[in-house]
Parts: structure tokens; C-alpha cells; sequence
């Protein structure tokens, strides 16, 4: 194994999850995650090799193919995009029953919520909540100030809120 491909097998090893629940939130299919995350480390390979290692921030760069796969994917199939987490490791199983039915309820309120609220303010709340983003990296992936990307999170916790209550 090369020197290149155990950096990128480093960097796979850091983002698949991360990744992965990012489209599977936005597909709500475990075989197109599956397969769409694939494709975005397999494109990310391909980058990677080809631009021998000068990518500034990998994780912003694969959060951008995974998203680009995803416009694709409803473009092909003309499907409405829907969240799920029903798949997705979300319960501490050392909690308790009680624990794990409010959890699983708080849950699918924000679930059903999210499934309300217009694609960009989903993507920043995912970002930034579920995969613990900072601003900074998520304005590096949305191409946008930090400033810019704080009053998006405020605009979408507000929206969030609106559709939950």
C-alpha cells in the first residue's frame, strides 16, 4: 500500500460516518447511502491522486460531492426528499427503556420537522448539529462567510422551531 493511499484510507476512516448520515439523511434509503457515499469517496480518490494531496479541506471537499451526488440522484429519479433516521445508530444503548422511548420520540418530532423546513436550512442544522461542524467549516463548504453561515443557523433553528411548536 502506498504512502498516498494510506493517507486517504486515513482520511475515509474519518469522514465515512459523517458522510454516510449526511445522505442518508437526505435520501432516506441505506442501499442509495451506501452507495452514494461510495461514489463520494471513490471521486474523492480520484481528486486526491490526481491533485496530489494540494486539496485545502478534505472534509469540505467531500461534504461538496456529497452533495452534488445528491442533487443528482433526485434530478435522475425525480423523487421528494425525505429524512429518515430509522437506520441510523442514533440510541445510547445504555440507557434505559424510558430513556430510549422519550429519546425515540424527541427524535421523530425533529425527524418530522426536518422533513418540513427548505434543503439548505436542513443541510446547516445536520452540519452542525448532528456532525458537530464548526462555522468556519461549514462556510467553507457553502462557499460563504462565517457571518453569513451563523445567521443561516439562527434563520434555520428559527424555522425548526416554528414547524416543531
Amino acid at each position: 500500500m502506498s504512502q498516498l493511499q494510506k493517507q486517504f484510507g486515513d482520511i475515509y476512516d474519518r469522514y465515512i460516518e459523517k458522510i454516510y448520515r449526511f445522505i442518508f439523511l437526505k435520501v432516506s434509503s441505506q442501499e442509495i447511502a451506501e452507495d452514494l457515499a461510495s461514489e463520494v469517496f471513490t471521486r474523492g480518490w480520484e481528486s486526491f491522486r490526481q491533485e496530489k494531496c494540494d486539496i485545502k479541506n478534505m472534509q469540505a471537499f467531500l461534504y461538496q460531492i456529497a452533495r452534488n451526488l445528491i442533487i443528482d440522484h433526485y434530478r435522475q429519479k425525480g423523487q421528494a426528499q425525505l429524512v429518515s433516521t430509522d437506520a441510523l445508530p442514533l440510541i445510547d444503548y445504555d440507557m434505559d427503556l424510558e430513556e430510549k422511548a422519550i429519546f425515540k420520540s424527541e427524535v421523530n418530532d425533529v425527524k418530522a420537522a426536518l422533513a418540513h423546513i427548505n434543503d439548505d436550512y436542513r443541510e446547516i442544522i445536520i452540519w452542525y448539529y448532528l456532525d458537530e461542524l464548526s462555522v468556519p467549516e461549514i462556510a467553507k463548504i457553502l462557499g460563504k462567510s462565517e457571518e453569513a453561515v451563523r445567521v443561516q443557523i439562527h434563520r434555520a433553528l428559527e424555522v425548526l422551531r416554528g414547524v416543531i411548536k
